[in-house]
């Protein structure tokens, strides 16, 4: 017995032993027009879709860029809130740059004003992931997708960095790891100013670029730690200190000598540090100690006497001092890990240009902004600025110095 089955010219027969025989050809030739209906995908009808992904992704982004440095999971709660009422938003609310512009940059329910970042990082990720399509789509269609998530990290970073003036080693070591696999699928990435092998050398090319960013600015920032690594302060007379509450969930701790304020997070960027106050007198919790010589830790203190009280115990630290030796970093490790990610991308090319340029831009920004003299700058911003200078198109100056100097025979 024979069943016949047809549709759009594929032919299925059931024969009497069970055995099944098909005709594909119907079928391959319905899968090609399927597939040969679409634009290549260097048709800039593409574009729309691209900048559609890389709105909603940079909604994304803004959940990130304000829930890590909270320690708040991207997850949980699913549904973005307003900062300040705390609502969540409900999803025909929450369409990317369109709620924002809608609302005109308000909360629905209480009003509060809704910073403009959120609509600059949406709209920034969608024209990111546009170039970077243009640029890519050509040479490697697969690489684009974890270009897009470098982009991505880096926006992400930035923010963070600038605001909070922290970089999330998390975001950088997965980085890192999605930086080697994207050198494995395309070779070509950490060597754009050179010739690629298989994938294996793309591979080797991406750990060496991480080996060469990490370790290198590794060492620049320890010997800017043996060389600047601490802040003497010295005062003919006994000045008031103390521990300064955050404000804000938001806000990291401070420490007040003499009127100035010094957030936790830039004395304490070791586990070994320490902030030494030579005082007149110590006020723990309302009670006075004494003075002698305070060592501040991150989270406790020793008092002149050696003993030893976890912060999270005192509900006020503050007295009068005569001298402090204040810790300081010339550069954060964040800014090492996030170099190691770049070169994890680029490879060690991309690492010594990045440097660079980062340097140029950084210097730009203090003159352009003014910024004094031992002023804190956010470095990560600009080793992005480097990275991304790179990627679009920067690499390409690197490709010609190599044409510059082969004629010279040098390696």
């Amino acid at each position: 017995m024979t069943i016949q089955f047809e549709f759009v010219s594929i032919s299925v027969s059931l024969l009497a032993d069970s055995t099944w025989h098909v005709n594909v050809d119907g079928l391959n030739e319905l899968i090609l027009d399927i597939f040969t209906s679409y634009p290549s995908f260097d048709h800039s009808l593409w574009l729309i879709p691209v900048f559609l992904l890389g709105a909603c992704i940079g909604s994304f982004l803004n959940v990130a860029i304000y829930r890590l440095p909270l320690g708040m999971s991207v997850n949980a709660p699913k549904r973005s809130f307003c900062p300040l009422c705390k609502s969540a938003i409900p999803l025909w609310l929450n369409l990317p740059l369109i709620s924002w512009l809608w609302l005109m940059g308000k909360c629905k329910k209480c009003q509060a004003p809704i910073a403009f970042q959120y609509f600059g990082v949406e709209l920034l990720t969608a024209l990111l992931f546009i170039i970077v399509w243009m640029l890519f789509t050509p040479s490697s269609v697969a690489v684009v997708v974890f270009l897009w998530a470098l982009i991505s990290l880096l926006l992400v970073i930035t923010f963070i960095d600038v605001e909070h003036l922290i970089i999330p080693t998390s975001l950088t070591w997965a980085g890192a790891l999605i930086g080697l696999g994207a050198c494995a699928v395309w070779p070509q990435l950490p060597v754009l100013g050179g010739e690629a092998g298989n994938w294996l050398d793309g591979l080797i090319q991406g750990g060496v670029g991480w080996f060469v960013g990490f370790f290198g600015l590794w060492g620049v920032v320890e010997l800017g730690k043996l060389a600047f690594g601490n802040k003497a302060m010295k005062f003919e007379k006994p000045v008031a200190w103390s521990l300064k509450e955050p404000a804000t969930d938001q806000d990291p701790m401070h420490f007040v000598i003499d009127g100035e304020e010094i957030a936790w997070w830039d004395i304490f960027s070791r586990k070994s540090d320490r902030l030494l106050v030579e005082t007149t007198d110590i006020w723990v919790s309302g009670k006075t100690v004494g003075g002698g010589a305070l060592i501040i830790r991150e989270s406790d203190i020793q008092l002149p006497d050696g003993t030893l009280h976890q912060l999270s115990a005192i509900t006020s630290l503050d007295g009068m001092a005569v001298s402090a030796v204040i810790p300081r970093e010339a550069m954060g490790m964040g800014d090492v890990h996030l170099l190691g990610m770049i070169g994890a991308f680029f490879g060690w090319s991309g690492v010594l240009f990045s440097l660079f340029a980062s340097s140029i831009f950084a210097i730009l920004a203090a003159l352009i902004g003014r910024v004094g003299f031992g002023k804190q700058l956010p470095f990560g911003p600009f080793l992005a600025m480097g990275a991304a200078s790179w990627l679009f198109g920067a690499w390409k100056l690197w490709a010609w110095y190599l044409e510059m100097i082969s004629p010279l025979d040098i390696p």
